[in-house]
């Protein structure tokens, strides 16, 4: 099911973000004969940037996945349980774009504001191309840990409930800088960006949709 929820949404990215993308002019132009990026800015470039973003992850309560399963007073699964949240995130990050493509590295920490996560925190890779501008779309994959604010009153690994859970992390993405806020080049003048953002944990046992605001210097 998170397989199916991770391919749809794909397919929705994929769809819907280039529609937003704008192709804005940009002061940083590349020198006769020199290679250029998708939006005519030099090819090569240091990007660092900051973001806040705000959004909701669910696990699953199954066995096998590394997670202690929540159960019942009597000893049974707790079935229609899903350790569940609410989060609020924070990144930084780096841009290296080359040409149409880029790549970097991005760390995150998470808060839960409601529900059964406490803290995240981690680090991933990301790489992907450019659409013009102020168009970015990428895959990342990283290291995650997990820790839960209260799993359950009862978990199948008795006093490890609160504990870290870390797994590698994976998830597709996209960026776009609406002209009206004035965004320059990627390589170019600092701008805000939308990102949208769907990642999962895991052997796919979460599914955290993320919505924010990235600020690239």
């Amino acid at each position: 099911m998170r397989k199916l929820s991770l391919a749809v949404a794909l397919a929705a990215a994929t769809i819907a973000v280039p529609a937003f993308a704008q192709d804005v002019p940009t002061d940083n132009s590349a020198a006769p004969g020199e290679a250029a990026a998708p939006d005519g800015s030099k090819a090569f470039g240091i990007e660092p940037y900051v973001g806040i973003m705000g959004g909701w992850e669910q696990f699953d309560n199954e066995s096998g996945h590394g997670l202690p399963q929540a159960i019942n007073a009597d000893g049974s699964l707790r079935r229609h349980y899903k350790p569940q949240g609410a989060l609020v995130q924070g990144v930084v990050g780096v841009n290296i774009p080359v040409g149409p493509v880029f790549a970097g590295v991005e760390g995150n920490v998470i808060k839960g504001v409601d529900g059964n996560i406490d803290w995240e925190y981690g680090v991933a890779g990301r790489a992907g191309f450019r659409a013009g501008d102020s168009g970015m779309f990428y895959g990342k994959v990283g290291y995650q840990w997990v820790n839960f604010d209260h799993f359950s009153a009862r978990s199948t690994r008795g006093g490890d409930t609160g504990r870290d859970y870390g797994a590698v992390t994976y998830g597709i993405g996209a960026e776009v800088g609406p002209q009206s806020i004035g965004l320059k080049g990627i390589t170019g003048n600092a701008g805000f960006r939308i990102r949208a953002e769907v990642n999962t944990w895991g052997k796919a046992q979460s599914l955290r949709p993320m919505l924010g605001i990235i600020t690239h210097f």
